[in-house]
């Protein structure tokens, strides 16, 4: 049997399916709005995460969470409570891809975003179900705090 020359090209490096127009106007609007503050009083701000920190400040492997939403996947889940999982970050072609997964792996999403020196601007996509997409914003606090937001909530990341 002969497969079919789909002429794919994935953006990301992880070979996943792409985060749909990552710099779209839904994206333009929520980062002209979003605040993230990094500051000591933000809920990224208190280390939560058992990641050793890399030599690199922003490649390699982090912890991530997210809340703002009820995966309905999980059982007795609710927006307020916080979903942590594993994640990796990787610098590609002047992008941040940020992929990252909840519920002990079962459930994955990537982040495509453009750095503008700290700050990254981006739109999320739920892998495991991916017709739920949101713009995203992140800072990149240092090399083990990213503190991100997106319309319904946080999405964060520690080391």
């Amino acid at each position: 049997m002969q497969q079919a020359n789909t002429n794919i090209v994935i953006r990301n490096p992880f070979g996943t399916m792409d985060v749909p127009a990552p710099d779209d106007r839904d994206v333009m609007d929520y980062a002209a709005i979003a605040l993230v503050s990094g500051d000591a009083a933000d809920v990224n701000a208190a280390h939560w995460a058992d990641i050793q920190a890399l030599s690199d400040p922003l490649e390699g492997p982090w912890a991530s969470r997210w809340n703002g939403g009820a995966d309905p996947t999980i059982a007795g889940d609710t927006p307020e409570t916080w979903k942590d999982g594993r994640a990796e970050v990787r610098v590609a072609g002047g992008r941040v891809y940020l992929r990252f997964d909840w519920d002990h792996g079962r459930r994955h999403g990537l982040i495509d975003a453009a750095r503008e020196g700290a700050r990254l601007v981006g739109k999320y996509i739920n892998l495991t179900n991916p017709a739920i997409t949101r713009p995203w914003v992140g800072l990149v606090v240092d090399a083990a705090r990213i503190d991100g937001c997106f319309p319904n909530g946080r999405l964060d990341f520690r080391r």
